[in-house]
């Protein structure tokens, strides 16, 4: 993180590569971003209308389901999203870069692999986590309003005049800032994960596994294996 901070004022920048991992970024994570917004405002809207109906204070349904919503639930989608799809597709590209020895390459021609492959990416995921959180936040809001009026019997217009009753500017300035923090340390590890594989030319698969599954997954796939190389040994 230190070597993206020093180098990312360095000139020059790369503008096209910012620009082409932005958009492959934006491509791969838009989608996933608003199907998994959905449900995350209906569980937000479902958990406080039932808690605020008990309560009987049902006017504030709109109100704290915003609020939690857009300074709570949007950044975490958002870097869940970010990581999943964004950061196993940087740290698998980077690792089969590094297993070719096209980084050696580059530092032998004196190109700087953190500045020309790492800064753009890692920028690329940090602007595209600032506007996925405001299209989770929309999406997300309107799950809950969607769930909260048709299946708990909710008022529309109470719903919506509720909105500026605790939600305000500044939360949605705190949601932006978790955002851009989750998208800038997802950069990052995929980053690091990928300047750094293990074990040569299987380290690409297994990387990009370590990125999206399990650790109980990961023990299955290193299982499975070496479970040859058992029978081979056995064999011979």
């Amino acid at each position: 993180m230190l070597d993206v901070f020093r180098k990312m004022f360095r000139r020059p920048f790369q503008w096209r590569d910012f620009i082409e991992q932005s958009w492959f970024i934006a491509s791969v994570s838009i989608l996933p971003s608003a199907l998994v917004a959905i449900p995350f405002g209906a569980v937000v809207a479902l958990q406080t209308g039932s808690l605020i109906k008990q309560l009987g204070a049902e006017s504030f349904t709109g109100a704290t389901s915003v609020l939690a919503t857009v300074q709570q639930a949007a950044p975490v989608v958002t870097a869940l999203i970010i990581a999943g799809a964004a950061g196993s597709a940087v740290a698998a590209d980077l690792g089969s870069r590094t297993i070719r020895e096209e980084i050696d390459a580059l530092e032998v021609l004196g190109v700087d692999p953190i500045q020309k492959l790492v800064v753009p990416r890692v920028l690329g995921m940090t602007l595209v986590a600032v506007l996925l959180n405001g299209l989770v936040s929309v999406v997300g809001i309107a799950g809950g309003y969607f769930f909260n009026v048709l299946l708990q019997g909710g008022t529309p217009g109470a719903y919506l005049a509720s909105f500026s009753a605790l939600a305000q500017l500044p939360d949605l300035w705190i949601g932006e800032i978790k955002a851009a923090i989750f998208g800038l340390l997802a950069g990052v590890i995929a980053a690091y994960k990928g300047l750094h594989p293990k074990g040569g030319p299987k380290g690409g698969p297994r990387l990009c596994a370590t990125r999206i599954s399990s650790p109980r997954a990961g023990r299955s796939a290193r299982t499975a294996s070496s479970t040859p190389r058992r029978t081979a040994s056995s064999s011979r």
